[in-house]
């Protein structure tokens, strides 16, 4: 199963015609973006966390539909067509890729749809600006909730860290964040939340609540945030 693009069609349509990779966008500093695993598509079958240089119009159109939607379960992706390996960018064989910047709206049974919202145009990718790279090889689940950690200054991101299928996907951005050093950000440090134990398998809702605080485990080092918005969520398709 591959996911679709197609302006404002779901994403269980199967017969949208198009292919290829989808980057989340995360935060609004410095823009991550955030590769769309797939557990049985081995071409997406990765969890990857980059920078692209970006246009200043796709970056306009992108943070100016945020502040739009800042309150609503609405996410924004960028499309690349085609199954081309991930490893190029990490390798440094592909220093660009052509991309169009979608906005993902969730309907009440959950199902997604991608609108492109900008036209096509090109970003460029280097292999020092990708912070995370991990296929989905694990076999095991954690103890306890554990996420990675990314960002720039202030601004402290959170993805669930995937362990074995079934499981969830899940971006979310904190407020007040407090112990975490650009050290930990610029590697995707793992967090562990000694209080939440790991579903070890899928849920339906964010074990992480929004406007609540957390204490997180960098190894030994304590750090606590607040939950603020969702940047992503996928718990269907990641496992089909």
């Amino acid at each position: 199963m591959t996911i679709p693009d197609v302006i404002s069609r779901s994403d269980t349509d199967a017969a949208a015609p198009r292919h290829g990779h989808r980057f989340l966008l995360i935060g609004t500093g410095t823009i991550f973006a955030y590769h769309l695993p797939l557990y049985h598509v081995p071409v997406h079958a990765f969890q990857m966390i980059n920078k692209f240089g970006l246009a200043e119009s796709l970056r306009t159109k992108y943070l100016d539909d945020l502040a739009s939607h800042e309150d609503q379960q609405v996410y924004y992706s960028l499309f690349s067509e085609g199954h081309w390996p991930l490893k190029e960018i990490v390798d440094g064989t592909r220093d660009s890729l052509p991309v169009e910047l979608e906005r993902v709206t969730v309907d009440s049974a959950g199902n997604r749809t991608f609108t492109k919202i900008l036209d096509e145009t090109t970003a460029t990718c280097r292999p020092q600006d990708v912070v995370f790279y991990k296929p989905l090889d694990a076999t095991t689940y954690p103890d306890n909730l554990t996420c990675l950690a990314f960002g720039q200054g202030s601004e402290v991101h959170l993805a669930h860290q995937l362990a074995a299928p079934p499981n969830w996907d899940e971006v979310i951005t904190t407020t007040q964040p407090v112990g975490f050093q650009q050290g930990d950000l610029d590697h995707a440090a793992a967090v562990v939340i000694p209080t939440i134990k790991d579903p070890k398998g899928v849920v339906q809702e964010s074990p992480l609540v929004k406007g609540k605080t957390y204490k997180g485990l960098i190894g030994t080092r304590e750090v606590t945030f607040t939950v603020g918005r969702q940047g992503w969520w996928n718990n269907t398709s990641l496992n089909t």
